[in-house]
Order: structure tokens, then sequence, then C-alpha cells
């Protein structure tokens, strides 16, 4: 498989994870709160960041690393509540 092909897969998964979880969350079916959800964001927003930066969208870039971001803190957040 060549970059581009990669590169395009990474962008086309990316933006379907993100929009089931999406569509998950807003039917009821998955909470916003669970793991399943948030990685579903973070994998998500890294193949969309892999995509936009191969092809220098860097405000896409920008908008995926702060989407990655958020995820990564709830589920950090989430883990730590579980714990207590």
């Amino acid at each position: 498989m060549y970059w581009k092909d990669f590169v395009d897969i990474s962008g086309w998964a990316g933006a379907l994870l993100i929009l089931c979880a999406y569509s998950l969350l807003s039917i009821g079916k998955i909470q916003a709160r669970s793991a399943i959800y948030q990685y579903m964001n973070v994998l998500g927003a890294l193949g969309l960041i892999i995509n936009s930066g191969w092809n220098n969208a860097w405000p896409s870039v920008a908008l995926n690393v702060v989407w990655m971001g958020i995820a990564v803190y709830a589920l950090r957040r989430n883990r730590r509540a579980v714990r207590s």
C-alpha cells in the first residue's frame, strides 16, 4: 500500500469513527462519559490529523488536535472518577 492510500484510508476511517460516535451518542446507544465514545473520538481525530496534515489543511489539524485532547482529558478524568 502506498502512503497516499494510507492517508486517504486514515481520513475516511477517522471521519467515519467520529460520525458513528456522535450518532450513537445522539440516539442514546452510548453515554458521553463512556470509554468507547472517547476512544472513537481519539482514533477518529488521529485519522483526520494524519489526513489533514498530509494535505496541509492546518486549521483542520488544529481542530482535531484539540478534539483529541478533549477526549484524552475526558478518558483520564473518567478513569480517576472510577478509582475514587
